[in-house]
């Protein structure tokens, strides 16, 4: 598969073009003939990347958060969870794969795990609605949530969606309704909670499943009330750009932490998670093991309390 190139990533694609083409050359013509200039490309490439990832601003964020080799949520559960066992459909109307779930075992620990899907190819792009949920999924994310308190089990939340699916046939289900239901669930929810935004955390379609009693986000993603181009085009009419909407949002990480609406930001690989997925995945099992151990033996009184203050906090602060 070609690799996916972003527009300040063209320095790094042309290196790559180059080291390439010479690696072929030297297969074919004199083997080892160009070893050294190879290596040292490969050096540059590494220090371009590290240099580009070290100045990215909000936008150039943006896109990274919605680079299509990221992990997705399939992904962190063929890598983090054993015995994972899937569990679909709200018991009310039908099964939406936008936003996948069920059972397993994280790290020796039997947990809930839920999260969002958007899909690679257009196949399955199509059958995950890119991720956007309708409310059935929201409805399913409450019944999971549900399942956790019955079993006295542990929640995993991997946000990653740009927002709730906003089609008519939504709107007249209630997904409104659907997505306060499960907010509300999260708030109030009587076992741990650890959510982890690893790409795009977009409106209330993320906050729906994000409510954790510890918010972690990936070094380059993104989390927001509104996507930029939203924004820009309902405050500012088209008159400006997604990168100066994105700029004046904040909605990276860094800006998230100094609000303190994120609890921890999970470093990247050089070059980002689609980089090195394994490497990126591996950081954010450790990291959920850290927070789930933090939250072991705690009362449903006191998680309660501790998350009702956390949220409160955003609200008195007139940040949230």
């Amino acid at each position: 598969m070609a690799a996916h190139y972003l527009e300040f990533e063209r320095p790094i694609a042309d290196l790559e073009t180059k080291i390439e083409e010479l690696s072929k050359l030297s297969e074919t013509a004199n083997p080892g003939a160009f070893d050294d200039d190879i290596q040292a490309l490969r050096i540059r490439v590494q220090d371009l990347r590290r240099d580009a990832y070290s100045n990215l601003d909000a936008w150039q964020k943006t896109l990274v958060a919605r680079h299509p080799d990221r992990p997705h949520f399939i992904d962190y559960v063929a890598a983090l969870i054993d015995e994972f066992q899937e569990l679909r459909g709200d018991r009310k109307f039908a099964d939406d794969p936008a936003i996948m779930g069920g059972l397993g075992r994280f790290r020796g620990r039997a947990v809930v795990v839920m999260g969002n899907e958007k899909g690679r190819d257009t196949v399955s792009r199509v059958k995950h609605n890119f991720g956007y949920a309708r409310p059935e999924a929201y409805r399913k994310t409450v019944r999971l949530m549900e399942l956790a308190e019955r079993f006295s089990l542990p929640v995993i939340s991997f946000v990653d969606t740009t927002a709730a699916y906003p089609g008519i046939s939504s709107e007249e289900r209630g997904v409104a309704e659907a997505i306060a239901r499960s907010t509300e669930k999260a708030l109030l929810l009587k076992v741990p909670m650890v959510a982890v935004i690893t790409g795009e955390g977009g409106s209330g379609g993320a906050i729906a499943t994000a409510c954790g009693s510890r918010v972690l986000i990936l070094e380059h993603a993104v989390y927001s009330v509104i996507p930029p181009e939203g924004a820009n085009s309902i405050l500012w009419r088209g008159a400006r750009t997604p990168a100066e909407a994105a700029k004046a949002l904040k909605i990276t990480a860094q800006d998230l932490l100094r609000m303190k609406i994120i609890d921890r930001i999970i470093p990247e690989p050089p070059g980002g998670a689609h980089a090195d997925p394994e490497a990126a995945m591996r950081a954010v099992g450790d990291a959920v093991e850290e927070e789930l151990k933090a939250l072991e033996g705690l009362s449903a009184e006191v998680l309660m309390a501790r998350r009702s203050e956390r949220f409160y906090a955003i609200g008195r602060s007139g940040l949230g």
